[in-house]
């Protein structure tokens, strides 16, 4: 039932063109442009946008010589907008695939420590018992998954906070932890050392994360602890695959999850440096919308991951036993 405070005009007038409109308009902030995004000739759109704000009672952009800017208000409004046309796909996805005597879909997110050895596996269990089951899987930061999760855009993300409050959005249940190592291409003049300190891995090349992501910021509070600046000589990745590339053709030094490099410690690529790193980085977990219950098929993907989880922690264990890393000095 609508509710006594809306507007009755906006109950009877909004249409799913004014969804795109207000989606394209948040994004591009051109009027023009958002109209050709929709196919929309520009005096329709501008109408269309009159007719919106009359029936929401409140300008919903501020128009200036550079464009048009969302309104405090208007920002609820387009990000409904976008929310509301990503559950319209993403129904309409589903509904088609069980007309063809498929089973739905679950779109899950991943940081790439989780990917591997958890999301990886859980799906492939998955797979297996519900084969018709369409599954995506994203690899991204706990930030641009957390994004992807407002914007419903995922049923359920494997990632950490990476901003405070974010727990008021979000339910969270911790799964494992990474294990971080200092990692170089095979034949780097660092793997001659036998002991290392992070104050001996400044002076080279960097590939780090993203700023934003909990990772880079460990490393971050890591230096400052350690009384050191962050390497001059950077190169911000959010690809692991990227990541890895640059590792393998250059004299750079990253620090990633054993999960990502396993292979390529193991084939040779990639050298362990003999330093501790990332001991304080928080548990991962399942990154889920409140008041949001998952469906029989993404509980049951959890249910996995949950398993898959307890065997990383106990490698992990078992990794830094036989290690035996000496704490980080300066």
């Amino acid at each position: 039932m609508t509710s006594p405070a809306l507007p009755a005009a906006l109950a009877h007038r909004l249409r799913y063109r004014h969804l795109m409109l207000l989606q394209q308009l948040g994004e591009l902030g051109n009027l023009h442009r958002a109209a050709e995004a929709i196919s929309l000739a520009q005096p329709s759109a501008s109408k269309m946008l009159r007719d919106l704000e009359l029936a929401f009672g409140f300008p919903l952009f501020e128009r200036s010589a550079k464009g048009m800017g969302v309104t405090e208000l208007g920002r609820h409004v387009v990000e409904f907008a976008g929310s509301a046309l990503v559950d319209f796909e993403r129904f309409v996805a589903d509904l088609e695939a069980k007309r063809r005597g498929g089973f739905g879909q679950i779109v899950v997110g991943g940081i790439m420590g989780a990917a591997p050895d958890v999301v990886a596996r859980a799906v492939a269990d998955l797979k297996k018992k519900r084969p018709l089951l369409a599954i995506r899987i994203l690899g991204e930061t706990s930030d641009q998954l957390l994004d992807l999760l407002q914007r419903r855009e995922l049923d359920l993300a494997v990632g950490r906070f990476s901003a405070p409050m974010q727990h008021n959005r979000f339910d969270f249940e911790p799964l494992a932890n990474e294990l971080l190592c200092a990692v170089v291409r095979n034949g780097h003049a660092l793997c001659r050392a036998r002991s290392l300190r992070l104050a001996d891995l400044v002076s080279w090349p960097w590939v780090l994360q993203l700023l934003s992501s909990p990772a880079r910021q460990l490393m971050e509070d890591e230096f400052a602890q350690a009384n050191l600046r962050t390497p001059e000589n950077l190169v911000e990745c959010g690809s692991i695959f990227a990541m890895l590339q640059l590792l393998q053709s250059s004299d750079a030094v990253a620090v990633l999850p054993e999960s990502v490099v396993r292979d390529s410690l193991d084939t040779g690529l990639l050298r362990r440096l003999p330093v501790g790193v990332g001991g304080k980085l928080s548990d991962f977990g399942v990154l889920t919308r409140k008041a949001e219950p998952l469906g029989p098929a993404a509980l049951e993907l959890v249910a996995l991951m949950r398993v898959y989880a307890a065997r990383m922690t106990r490698r992990n264990l078992a990794s830094l036993k036989r290690a035996k890393k000496p704490r980080i000095s300066a």
